[in-house]
């Protein structure tokens, strides 16, 4: 298993595979289960179905490590387009929410620059009602994003940031922010990080990721956090409500983030009982590395993507 993850890892980072596969027509079909298509359209369709069915919606726009700051000019000219569309569609539903990179805004060109671009977006959400959420990137960048999040949370309250629980880091991460009354999406992680620096195995990464939430949802409890599990790991899911009732959480502290068109039918039933739930909608012409990182995630994706060699 973890020899089949690193290999699907290292092959998101090769360069001619991510020029190659996406021209393959079995990898298009085989992307389709985890995103609606790659046009704002094709989002914009999916999240009317999604509200409809009272599940809350993020965006987010594939592509990272963009290359200069005009590409990053484009990616925050985008965004604002979907925030401006959807005060527009909304009729009456929750707005959409928006998932961005901070190297899809210039943090490798000009971190300034990045800056800039996050808060004018922080704005307009705020303006909107709706939140904007920092992915984490790989551990290269950890330091820089937590350090945006932290100076954007300073002055604002709809800013969030996705935690990942397999590094070792990440308990002081959640200290070091819980006095921002923070939004945080908590993760597995997805990247191929060393044993130094993140927990390898399975047991070890959801023994940590149960530590984090446990931590995170007292504060959450209290109006003091927003706590978004940001797994399918439905057993995992449960054990966190089983964990934190006694404590006094809420089931509706505890907030569930999946994917698009991964177990819509659990995060139907998480919402029946009580559970805030949304859905991650990606889109984009740049999904290779992203599709590669969701295949290495569980082995039933690689198995769902097989089949696609035969239409």
């Amino acid at each position: 298993m973890r020899l089949m993850r690193s290999a699907l890892l290292w092959a998101a980072q090769n360069q001619w595979l991510s020029d190659t596969i996406p021209t393959l027509p079995f990898a298009k079909r085989a992307v389709r289960r985890f995103m609606p298509g790659e046009t704002l359209s094709d989002a914009m369709a999916a999240a009317e179905r999604l509200r409809d069915e009272r599940i809350g919606v993020l965006f987010t726009r594939l592509g990272e490590n963009i290359s200069s700051l005009a590409a990053a000019d484009e990616v925050a000219a985008h965004y604002a387009t979907v925030l401006e569309t959807d005060a527009a569609r909304a009729h009456g539903h929750g707005p959409i929410e928006i998932s961005i990179k901070p190297t899809q805004l210039g943090l490798d060109q000009d971190p300034e620059a990045c800056f800039a671009h996050c808060e004018d977006l922080v704005r307009r959400c705020a303006k909107a009602g709706s939140w904007i959420w920092l992915d984490m990137e790989g551990s290269a960048y950890t330091d820089a994003t937590i350090d945006l999040a932290e100076r954007l949370m300073k002055t604002h309250d709809n800013v969030g940031i996705a935690l990942q629980a397999y590094l070792k880091r990440t308990a002081a991460d959640v200290q070091r922010l819980l006095p921002h009354r923070p939004a945080i999406r908590l993760v597995k992680g997805a990247y191929d990080e060393p044993e130094s620096i993140a927990y390898r195995d399975g047991p070890a990464v959801n023994a940590n990721y149960l530590a984090l939430a446990v931590i995170i949802a007292g504060p959450a409890s209290r109006g003091e956090a927003r706590l978004c599990l940001g797994t399918h790991d439905i057993d995992l899911i449960a054990q966190i409500a089983d964990v934190t009732r006694p404590s006094g959480a809420p089931v509706s502290a505890l907030e569930v983030h999946m994917l698009y068109g991964i177990r819509e039918h659990e995060l139907r039933r998480l919402r029946d009982v009580g559970h805030p739930v949304y859905s991650l909608v990606a889109y984009g012409s740049a999904w290779y590395r992203w599709y590669m990182r969701r295949l290495a995630e569980r082995p039933a994706n690689l198995v769902f993507a097989l089949r696609q060699l035969f239409p």
